[in-house]
């Protein structure tokens, strides 16, 4: 593609002394390998345009064409140019690689950030799954990539919780807390944030201790108090808390995060920062509070301490922006959550452009929809009715024993992230446990048992097994595809361009798109050319070959593992 973009960006210079960037597509196969609509791209930048307009700029290029790599052009159209290449230059594309377009680039990407002695639930499992794979993206192209997960561990939920917990407990009776076992303990937190929240809404008596047992929070930090009775609690259940997120990180078979930040650690920065850009008139006082006017920008005004002198998330999202700048200088943040946190990380960003233009410039918010489970069940955990992380890995895994004679739990997995990662990212999705685990249509356990089949099909061969340059020596000994080689070949050529525009975008659904097609581009290929024993098995072979390892590497970027066998 490179090597085509160069041929007409050559052609439009020595044509028409313009230097230009051309625009290529990937039309239908019908017609052609690559499309461009330079002509159409050139028609505006000339002085004096050719009476036949963008067809007759066309016809022009066309004939400055010079590559042996092209078989054939065809202009189409109001002025398109479609090429076809050699079955040779096909053939030289099927090992290619993504442009490492990021080297020398720093990103932070944040993802995950569950809230300690909260639950933990689907909205978290789907920023946890997207976020992994859009860091592999972006390492495949070469960035240096920072995973940071974020969390709050301090903020009116935990003094929900605590209040909560003192309330069970009977009391600041830490003692008590050895008589939760330790697989009850991310339930037993989750019902008591709903006990908490409950009572902070229907009580006022009860919401005054909740903001006191807040404040409280807040001042066993301030003060690094590990001992009181009111501390151990707090502790222990956020340990408790941290304990579980690790275990779904282990289910998940997700890297390591680079670093682990909780709110308490960043939440002074944030105060005194919002408290320092305050006298420069950055923020300003309204009833006791400290917001920010957004109006004026387009935006809405946001609290960003209490009346209480308490931080908002906007003060504390302030201190992790810019820790985040301070110790990594990025080249660019990209910070995943649930669409309902657009609007405040707006204004958040707009406020810290006026004193900190760059790490705010460098910075991008994506956000994601709403997960449901089929039947149109909404994850609320403030009324309790939610569905856990490990519950749509449980729900998925029941599906799975139902479908398979023998339980794999790479199955599961697969099924669970490709579930999530096929659709665009913002969008609401409705995950079904038993639509994800089959093995007919758009599913993971498909794509998992498309590399299988791929794998079994070159361990059957004796060319292959005979000797190591077998399939590999054929690159260059491809005099001419027949119509089903060419078909996979082309898909397969596509690869590299899709993870380049699935980095672009930060859009992984991309790469989950492609592999379902071209897996059904192999199935097609596959039931009408004979691979082992035939004529051509060492250059049907090579595209097997390539196919696997393209199938392997996208699955790796979604981190959906890829089983020897299923």
């Amino acid at each position: 593609m490179t090597e085509l973009r160069e041929i007409i960006k050559n052609a439009a210079k020595e044509a028409f002394d313009i230097d230009i960037e051309p625009e290529l597509t990937r039309p239908e196969e019908q017609f052609g390998d690559y499309s461009t609509n330079v002509a159409m791209q050139l028609v505006g930048k000339l002085a004096n345009p050719p009476a036949g307009g963008p067809r007759e700029i066309a016809d022009q290029l066309v004939a400055q064409f010079k590559s042996l790599s092209i078989a054939k052009t065809e202009v189409a159209g109001p002025g398109f140019i479609n090429f076809w290449l050699t079955d040779q230059a096909l053939a030289g594309l099927l090992d290619a690689k993504p442009t490492q377009k990021l080297t020398g680039k720093k990103t932070i990407v944040e993802y995950s950030d569950p809230n300690p002695l909260k639950p933990l639930h689907a909205g978290h499992l789907y920023t946890t799954i997207v976020g992994e794979s859009i860091a592999n993206l972006l390492k495949q192209v070469g960035s240096e990539v920072i995973r940071i997960n974020y969390g709050g561990d301090v903020g009116l939920h935990v003094g929900k919780s605590m209040w909560a917990i003192i309330q069970n407990l009977g009391g600041e009776l830490p003692e008590k807390l050895n008589q939760v076992h330790a697989a009850d303990r991310p339930k037993w937190l989750g019902e008591r944030y709903v006990e908490g929240n409950n009572a902070y809404e229907d009580d006022e008596a009860k919401r005054e201790q909740i903001i006191d047992v807040n404040k409280r929070v807040y001042q066993l930090h301030e003060q690094n108090d590990h001992d009181s009775a009111f501390a151990k609690i707090y502790w222990t259940t956020r340990d408790w808390s941290y304990k579980y997120f690790e275990e779904l990180y282990k289910e998940l078979k997700v890297h390591h995060f680079d670093r682990v930040i909780p709110e308490s650690e960043i939440t002074a920065l944030g105060m005194q920062i919002v408290k320092n850009q305050l006298s420069k008139g950055v923020y300003k006082e309204s009833n006791g509070a400290v917001i920010f006017e957004g109006e004026k920008y387009g935006l809405h005004t946001r609290v960003f301490i209490t009346s209480n002198g308490l931080p908002t998330y906007e003060a504390k999202d302030v201190g992790l922006l810019l820790t985040k700048w301070q110790d990594y200088h990025f080249d660019r943040s990209i910070v995943i959550t649930a669409n309902e946190q657009k609007d405040y990380m707006e204004v958040m960003l707009k406020s810290v452009e006026l004193f900190e233009p760059e790490p705010a410039k460098r910075s991008m918010h994506l956000i994601h929809g709403i997960v449901k489970l089929a039947g149109g069940v909404k994850m609320s955990s403030r009324k309790g009715n939610i569905v856990g992380a490990l519950d749509i890995l449980e729900a998925a895994d029941e599906a799975s024993k139902k479908q398979y004679e023998k339980f794999d739990r790479n199955i599961t997995l697969g099924a669970v992230k490709y579930a999530f990662l096929k659709h665009r990212i913002g969008a609401d999705i409705i995950f079904d446990p038993v639509e994800s685990v089959s093995l007919q249509g758009n599913s993971g356990p498909y794509l998992q048992y498309a590399l299988v089949r791929a794998k079994s099909i070159l361990q059957k061969s004796k060319v292959a097994r005979s000797t190591s340059s077998g399939p590999e020596s054929q690159k260059s000994k491809v005099e001419e595809f027949e119509a089903g080689e060419r078909s996979l070949a082309r898909k397969i050529s596509e690869y590299p361009e899709t993870v380049e525009k699935a980095v672009n975008e930060l859009m992984p659904h991309h790469v989950a798109t492609y592999l379902y097609e071209l897996a059904q581009t192999f199935n097609r290929f596959y039931e009408t050319n004979r691979v082992v024993g035939d004529p051509r098995e060492a250059i049907r072979l090579k595209l097997v070959q390539s196919y696997a390892n393209v199938l392997k590497n996208g699955l790796e970027l979604l981190n959906i593992p890829a089983p020897e066998k299923m």
